[in-house]
């Protein structure tokens, strides 16, 4: 059994409860686009009784070229998501790049993302834990699953036990990520509830996000019923009206016009498995 995490008494995750959607533009991109992606997303999701957390990065601090696209950074882009908090309704999530982030984020996210990458940083992740807010943990791609105790042993040090585990693929040789469903399961049985990152597993590592070669976008409907027949207590898929378009990640986003389609066909899988 695995411990209930409340985001802002309206939204909870674990075991026994609905399963949760995570989803939004990989980055913030325009507070226009943002806020009708939110919106959009919010009539699937309330058309479907899923329950929903928004999510957008104000700033990319890992893209693997200097010249390309960050966010609007963290004053405007938290401005953004304070916005779609409030006109819509919407818990907001978005990821931390330095603990100097931290007080400012705390007085907008409802939860605190730790960025794969960065998982493994004690001083973030235990500032980002003296919060009190939920923490979603990703789990590196260079780390096996049961690795996360010790990760999450950081953020209980602080008094803090609202911790979510984000399963986003394994590095197997160069520019390729697997999803080991496995995964799922192990991290559950370490006492938290699991996301499943579908849209960044599809990633291919290297190549620039504009270039078709560096995603395979195919494979995210059958990831992301594959995570939910698993289990899996929450899913993340990021989201784009046109993902050709898109300033990062553009390779790997799920297509807005496809999401109701994928989401009708998981909930019946959730059905049978519950």
């Amino acid at each position: 059994m695995h411990r209930l995490v409340k985001i802002n008494n309206k939204i909870r995750i674990g075991e026994g409860c609905p399963l949760v959607l995570i989803s939004g533009p990989c980055v913030i991109e325009s507070e226009r686009l943002t806020i009708h992606t939110a919106e959009q997303i919010k009539k699937i999701a309330d058309k479907l009784k899923i329950p929903y957390i928004f999510k957008s990065s104000y700033d990319k601090g890992n893209r693997s070229s200097v010249k390309y696209y960050r966010g609007p950074g963290i004053d405007k882009g938290l401005k953004i998501l304070l916005k779609i908090k409030r006109e819509l309704g919407l818990p907001v999530l978005s990821d931390i790049q330095c603990k100097t982030e931290v007080e400012k984020v705390k007085e907008v996210l409802d939860i605190i993302q730790i960025p794969a990458y960065l998982c493994q940083q004690t001083d973030l992740v235990v500032e980002a834990a003296k919060t009190g807010k939920p923490l979603n943990i990703k789990k590196g791609q260079f780390l096996a699953p049961w690795d996360m105790k010790k990760i999450c042993d950081k953020v209980l040090s602080t008094g803090n036990k609202k911790i979510i585990l984000t399963e986003r693929g394994t590095v197997m040789g160069y520019n390729n990520l697997v999803c080991d469903i496995r995964s799922i399961p192990i991290m559950q049985e370490l006492g938290y509830p699991v996301v499943v990152d579908v849209t960044h597993i599809v990633r291919m590592p290297g190549p620039p996000s504009k270039d078709s070669s560096g995603g395979q976008p195919q494979f995210i409907p059958v990831l992301a019923k594959a995570a939910v027949a698993a289990g899996c207590d929450v899913l993340f898929l990021e989201v784009h009206p046109e993902p050709c378009k898109a300033l990062c990640d553009a390779a790997s986003m799920l297509k807005l016009e496809f999401l109701e389609e994928l989401l009708t066909q998981i909930i019946e899988i959730r059905k049978i498995i519950t």
